[in-house]
């Protein structure tokens, strides 16, 4: 039986695989929030992905779904409003040994905008959020990254 997910599900899915490209190229391109935020709403920026097809092995773009605007403009400005905090929040549940900064930078806006939520949107379960983005680090890494993100997130989930 297929799995049932409504359609605002989705949109917030998409509004979160936004946010974290979008915080991306806010911090490594430096380009202005509002400009990026417009980008990706009016859909100049972000509308495809590639995936690789499972049986062939070759990359295609591939059109995403909708987003909820609001809630990923929402994501976006409070991440950069909040992002001295942000930061410190997650390098106080970093193992001894590990440096946020010497992260990939992909990692960096992943993390950035899971724990903007965690610490943030209690509409929604904790566990439903870290599952997001682990999923959402399964797109971007191997095993290594999406594992340390599922750790992490749970720790910061726990204190919730």
């Amino acid at each position: 039986m297929a799995k049932f997910v409504s359609e605002k599900i989705k949109m917030k899915s998409e509004a979160r695989l936004a946010a974290v490209q979008a915080t991306y190229m806010i911090e490594y391109g430096q380009l202005p929030v509002d400009e990026v935020i417009k980008d990706f709403v009016n859909g100049d920026v972000g509308r495809f992905v590639i995936d690789e097809d499972a049986v062939t092995q070759r990359e295609e773009l591939v059109e995403v779904n909708d987003m909820d605007k609001p809630y990923f403009t929402e994501i976006v400005k409070n991440v950069q409003k909040n992002k001295e905090a942000l930061e410190k929040a997650i390098c106080s549940y970093l193992a001894e040994g590990y440096s946020f900064e010497r992260m990939d930078g992909t990692l960096r806006a992943l993390l950035l905008c899971a724990t903007y939520e965690l610490i943030n949107n209690h509409d929604v379960d904790a566990a439903v959020l870290v599952k997001e983005y682990v999923d959402l680090a399964y797109a971007f890494f191997a095993k290594k990254e999406p594992k340390m993100v599922n750790a992490l997130l749970d720790k910061i989930a726990k204190d919730r």
